[in-house]
């Protein structure tokens, strides 16, 4: 059942993006610092709203959606966090309450192959020592390059 009109404390209503919602959980946000509010997936997209702070709210349609990042711990035991890529707009990163609910829910309108793990944190460390060669033969351009003004 979707929500009803809010209106934000600047007194603009804000319009449901969802006619129907198929998931709700606690969450947080993490533009900035951390909002805690709730998290909708609906039939028409992803939504946060934030509970202190009516200004605070995030509406992703899926069409605007690009990619799910999980970040999976423990074998898929534990989702600490997880971030939405969108074409345009860049990545809002979330956390939930109960994460593995909430993909699968994403899952329905997102095809699966664009949800995914995101890179270890020994990934991350043998991708730089991998790269670290590079980043050597470059520094000079590098160097050179740091006074002067990009056109």
């Amino acid at each position: 059942m979707a929500e009803k009109v809010r209106i934000n404390a600047s007194g603009v209503k804000v319009e449901p993006l969802n006619t129907k919602i198929e998931h709700e959980t606690k969450g947080t946000s993490y533009m900035g610092l951390g909002d805690y509010g709730m998290i909708y997936v609906g039939n028409n997209g992803f939504e946060f709203y934030d509970d202190r702070n009516p200004k605070n709210y995030i509406q992703l349609p899926w069409r605007e959606v690009d990619v799910i990042i999980a970040s999976i711990m423990f074998g898929g035991k534990w989702i600490p966090r997880f971030a939405v890529r969108t074409k345009k707009n860049g990545t809002y990163t979330f956390a939930a309450h109960d994460p593995k609910a909430l993909l699968r829910a994403c899952r329905e309108h997102i095809p699966a192959d664009h949800i995914i793990k995101s890179l270890s944190f020994f990934q991350v460390l043998r991708a730089a020592i991998k790269n670290f060669p590079n980043i050597i033969k470059n520094l000079p351009n590098t160097i050179k390059n740091i006074g002067k003004k990009k056109k």
